[in-house]
This record gives structure tokens, C-alpha cells and sequence, in this order.
């Protein structure tokens, strides 16, 4: 079991690696730059390290909880619009990006072969040796299940990523006095990362209104991602499903929204300092959803579908499923769609290959908001 002293232990050895590169920054590091290490630093970064991540209560030992642990219906009703997808694309194979714990593969495999529609490969892309693998070991019962690093130059299938986008580092920005400065990482006087700003030339795509000071961030690591699985779509034939938490542009950098949307997980408990224990604690923040589709975009492909994760679910016939569950399953899934829970807050987007423009997928058929991008 990984102990709280191996934690402190490579809790404090990510600090001396990232206080180093602090220091060959010349004593300035961009927070994406520390968010990258803190994160994905090997063997020492939060993802990159053995301690348990997912779990619903902080009992199990995990820090947060995602859609596929708390309950299997979600993934049941996402394999129905990957098989939509199969079907529409005429394609065999499946693309996870970052598969967590492997439950939303176990149960989207499942249900696509109880439909009949099990894809000849089912490839999951995983940076983190740790969580490949539990995955390796959740799925060892699965044929067809490969495990890879990266996308291929052209990509010919259905890609789903739950979760993923808002777990890459972010730019943070901050408006003191009508300037805009770039905030980053420094030393204190007793070797603690302390908060340092920096003016600079980048800006965020909408200029909130009013004068006030504002905190935000820039998602370049995300929207280069998402480029990138667009440019292997355009290339080959395919689509993408992503679901996350997050905005449109003019949402996100409302005026209202001036602390900015950075959180930490740990414990089941949030807290909004990510300097502090690093490598012990998730670190992320809500999307900009008309980045992502902008992304999509100018790498070629067709924005098809926005909404929220309620109504795609619902779209995707997750009604009939809770129908037929039990009455603590029904409470449970419930979660997924309420709107004080992850209904609203999490949305859904998808994007495909130029030939597939004019295809609607099953889980926007109804509420979608692509208007609101």
C-alpha cells in the first residue's frame, strides 16, 4: 500500500527538482511550466506516482471521484454513441485518452459487445506507467485491448476522453491595475514556491469587462492537444467525444469570474493553492469549450455537437438504463444528471473528420448549444 512517508518523501523530492528548475529559469518559472512537473514529473509527479487517485470517499484513498466510478451507467450510455459512431464512420476501432482506472473501458467494451458491436481494437493512449498499469490489470479479461503513447498521423476510429482536457497545464494570467501580467513561480526566502508576476503581451481571447483586478487562465496545453487528435481525424476518418467541465468563451471569462477556475483535489477536499505539496494533489481547471471547438476547427475537422452531460447522456438513452436499475443505482446515476451536481457543470462536445459534417450523433440529437460557443 503506498504510504503517507513514501508521499511526504516524493513529495519533497519534486520539490528540490522543481525548485531547481526554478533557479535555471533564472528564478521565474511559468505556472504551466510547474504544473507540468508537479503533475506529470517522472516518477515523482501527482500522475506519475503510485498514490491511489480515484475513489467516491476519501476512506477508498482516493482524492476525487469521475462519471465511470460513480456509476456504470455512464459508460453504458457512451458506448451507445460509440457505437452510433462506429456505424456512422464505418470503422473498427476505439481511442481512450487516459483511461484512469480502466472502468469506463470495462464499461463501454461491455456494452458495446452486448450490442454486437465490440471494435476489433480498443487502444488506450496512457503517459502514467502507474495508471497503465491498473489498467493492464482491470482489463486483462478484454481482447483487443492495447495500450500506446501516442496518436497515429492518421487516425481511423472513435476517440473518447473523459476527464482529460482540464488535467493539462494551464497559463495564468492576472490583470492588477489594467495590466496584464503572467503568473509564475518563485522561491521564498525559506525555499517555498511563492506566487511572482510578470507583465506580458498575452491576453486572454475576450477582455472581461470592468476594471477590476482578474485572475484566469490560458488552456494553450488543451487546445494543442485537441489540435492534434483533430489533424489525425482530418487525415484519416473518425470522430471525437470529449467530456469535461467547463464554459463557452464568454461564460468563462465573465466578470464575475475574477479568482479564476484553478482548484486542487486531494482527499476528497479542494483547495485553491497548488503551490503547496506538490505531487500530493491533483491540480486542474474548468475548459473553455470555444477554444476547444476553435482548435477543432483549424485542424480541419467539423464541430458536430455541444451540450451538457445531462442531455447527452439522456440523448444516449441513459433514461431507459436508470429505468432498469435499481432503486440505489437510479440515486446514484442521478449525480450524472442533475443539474446541481455534474449535469450543467460538465459538458459534452464532438468533432469529426470534414466527410462526417453533416452527420448528427445521437447524444446532441436534442438541447444541443453550439450556439452558445
Amino acid at each position: 500500500m503506498y504510504s503517507m512517508l513514501h508521499s511526504q518523501t516524493d513529495s519533497a523530492a519534486l520539490h528540490e527538482r522543481i525548485a531547481a528548475a526554478v533557479q535555471n529559469a533564472g528564478g521565474w518559472l511559468p505556472f504551466d511550466a510547474y504544473m507540468h512537473m508537479a503533475l506529470y514529473e517522472p516518477a515523482l509527479g501527482y500522475y506519475a506516482g503510485e498514490h491511489p487517485k480515484f475513489g467516491a470517499w476519501a476512506a477508498q484513498g482516493g482524492d476525487f471521484t469521475t462519471a465511470p466510478e460513480l456509476s456504470p451507467l455512464f459508460a453504458r450510455a457512451l458506448a451507445r454513441q460509440v457505437a452510433d459512431a462506429l456505424r456512422a464512420t464505418g470503422t473498427d476501432e476505439v481511442w481512450e485518452l487516459g483511461a484512469g482506472t480502466g472502468a469506463l473501458a470495462a464499461g463501454v467494451l461491455d456494452e458495446l459487445q452486448q450490442q454486437g458491436c465490440a471494435p476489433r481494437r480498443y487502444c488506450i493512449v496512457e503517459i502514467s506507467a502507474a495508471l497503465r498499469a491498473r489498467q493492464q490489470e482491470r482489463l486483462a479479461g478484454y481482447s483487443g485491448v492495447v495500450w500506446t503513447d501516442a496518436l497515429p498521423a492518421a487516425l481511423h476510429g472513435v476517440v473518447i476522453g473523459n476527464e482529460v482536457l482540464d488535467a493539462m497545464p494551464v497559463k495564468l494570467l492576472a490583470r492588477r491595475g489594467g495590466v496584464w501580467h503572467e503568473r509564475g513561480v518563485a522561491l521564498g526566502v525559506h525555499g517555498q514556491f511563492v506566487w511572482a508576476e510578470r507583465p506580458t503581451a498575452l491576453r486572454p481571447p475576450l477582455e472581461p469587462a470592468g476594471a477590476h483586478d482578474y485572475e484566469t487562465e490560458l488552456h494553450c496545453a488543451a487546445h494543442a492537444f485537441v489540435e492534434s487528435v483533430a489533424q489525425a481525424l482530418a487525415r484519416g476518418r473518425g470522430a471525437a467525444f470529449f467530456l469535461d467541465y467547463g464554459f463557452p468563451e464568454r461564460e468563462y471569462y465573465h466578470p464575475q469570474r475574477s479568482m479564476g477556475t484553478l482548484v486542487c483535489h486531494c482527499a476528497q477536499r479542494t483547495d485553491d493553492d497548488p503551490l503547496v505539496a506538490a505531487g500530493t494533489k491533483d491540480i486542474s481547471a474548468h475548459l473553455n469549450f470555444t477554444g476547444v471547438a476553435l482548435a477543432a476547427q483549424e485542424a480541419g475537422c467539423a464541430v458536430l455537437g455541444y451540450t451538457s452531460q445531462a442531455r447527452f447522456l439522456l440523448n444516449c438513452g441513459i433514461g431507459a438504463l436508470m429505468e432498469a436499475a435499481s432503486l440505489p443505482e437510479r440515486i446514484t446515476a442521478m449525480k450524472l444528471l442533475a443539474e446541481h451536481e455534474m449535469g450543467e457543470l460538465f459538458k459534452a462536445i464532438a468533432f469529426a473528420s470534414p466527410a462526417l459534417a453533416e452527420w448528427l450523433p445521437c447524444g446532441f440529437a436534442e438541447g444541443d448549444r453550439m450556439h452558445r460557443l
